[in-house]
């Protein structure tokens, strides 16, 4: 993880950013969604339009400072792009970038743009956890957009949910609802044809844009300025599509009897030998037909297949993990944590860790408070610690790197 930066001393706002914010509750108002309650906010603007918010996060700074963003961009498991203009000619680079890689501060009209910054910065964590009032199936991840003056990606348009929270400079966004979202065909990225805006601001340190899919927006600094992108899932119908399919035949429950095989005893002799068999289309026809499923197979694939760590995601164990007394002794006086790579769901009967499926029976309360809280206080683990059962599972999740003793740094 990035130093803590030297020009951010204790007291000052972006200390106060790293504390952990718990989301507000659905019927609280709040600044974050301009005093809306989420509940209200889920209801009239929520995929429907988009929304303007002013000081979102009073005093809001990065979670990251500029050097510490580029230094994260040079590491081989973060996803990063620099994208240059210049003489109206766009560039596209993947990174990751060496740190003579990147254009000079002082050049204009550049931007990196850096992925996935939650999994690797607690502070960025912390700012993501602020809008888990959208559920977590739902939540994707924090991007940081650093550029210089003039710097922009062009205008385009998002498939998923985007909060845009101005945490350093100013940014200004034009925005529409238009029809037309063609793209040109002639540049490495995806930029509208034809860019109709109909509404045009200026958001500060601290202001928000909230935009729902398909709005097409493009976004100019003015001067040196940092964006962080709240991004959501949208996975298509066909990717779910296929990934249940995948499910069922991966755990033996795609209907029929696994181990039988094809036979065709009544096959002819064929003049056209190249011709696909009519019987052996009606037959896998039929063999298909027994597909089926039900509900608790849907939400067994929705749980496993939402909590998958993304393929970049590497989990980092105790390089001497605790003994599990130690362990308990520890958890005891500081509590535990998720990790923040860690993905937690659960429905009635089940929970999903990171892609493993397993029984609430016996451990649901205290469960679905780790999995709500990402955090369980050193009072809770107490009151658990005498069941053994509970401790050696904490302290399997421990050695795996998904849990932290201690809460949010």
């Amino acid at each position: 993880m990035p130093k803590r930066p030297l020009d951010h001393p204790p007291g000052t706002a972006a200390a106060r950013n790293r504390s952990s914010v718990s989301p507000p509750l659905p019927d609280t108002p709040t600044p974050l969604l301009g005093n809306l309650t989420p509940a209200q906010f889920m209801r009239r603007y929520w995929q429907k339009k988009p929304l303007l918010i002013r000081n979102a996060i009073p005093d809001v700074a990065p979670p990251l400072p500029r050097d510490a963003l580029f230094e994260l961009a040079g590491q081989d498991d973060v996803e990063s792009r620099l994208i240059t203009r210049f003489r109206n000619r766009w560039q596209l680079e993947h990174g990751p970038f060496a740190s003579d890689e990147l254009p000079p501060i002082k050049q204009r009209a550049w931007t990196l743009l850096v992925q996935g910054v939650d999994l690797h910065d607690d502070r960025a964590r912390a700012l993501l956890d602020r809008f888990r009032f959208v559920p977590d199936a739902r939540l994707d991840d924090l991007m940081i957009s650093y550029a210089t003056d003039g710097g922009g990606v062009g205008a385009h348009f998002d498939s998923y949910d985007v909060f845009l929270l101005q945490v350093h400079g100013k940014r200004r966004w034009r925005f529409g609802a238009q029809r037309d979202l063609s793209l040109r065909p002639d540049l490495p990225l995806k930029v509208l044809q034809h860019f109709e805006p109909e509404e045009e601001w200026v958001l500060e340190p601290g202001d928000m844009l909230y935009l729902p899919p398909h709005i097409a927006h493009d976004g100019i600094a003015e001067g040196e300025c940092m964006t962080c992108s709240i991004g959501f899932r949208a996975p298509s119908t066909q990717e779910l599509t296929g990934q249940f399919l995948y499910h069922l035949a991966e755990r033996g429950d795609a209907g029929g009897d696994a181990r039988e095989l094809y036979r065709d005893p009544k096959q002819p002799a064929v003049n056209h030998p190249a011709q696909l068999p009519a019987a052996l289309v009606e037959r896998v026809g039929s063999i298909l037909a027994k597909v089926s499923w039900n509900e608790r197979d849907i939400s067994t694939f929705l749980g496993t297949y939402l909590s998958e760590p993304k393929p970049s995601v590497v989990f980092d164990p105790p390089a001497r993990p605790l003994p599990e007394t130690r362990f308990i002794e520890r958890a005891s006086k500081n509590g535990l944590r998720l990790d923040r790579k860690s993905i937690l769901l659960y429905d009635a009967r089940f929970y999903f860790l990171n892609g493993e499926e397993n029984r609430l029976a016996g451990i649901k309360k205290w469960l679905v408070e780790l999995a709500d809280g990402r955090f369980m206080s050193a009072k809770r683990f107490v009151t658990l610690s005498d069941d053994s059962s509970v401790t050696a599972l904490l302290h399997e999740w421990y050695c795996a790197g998904w849990i932290q003793i201690g809460e949010l740094a």
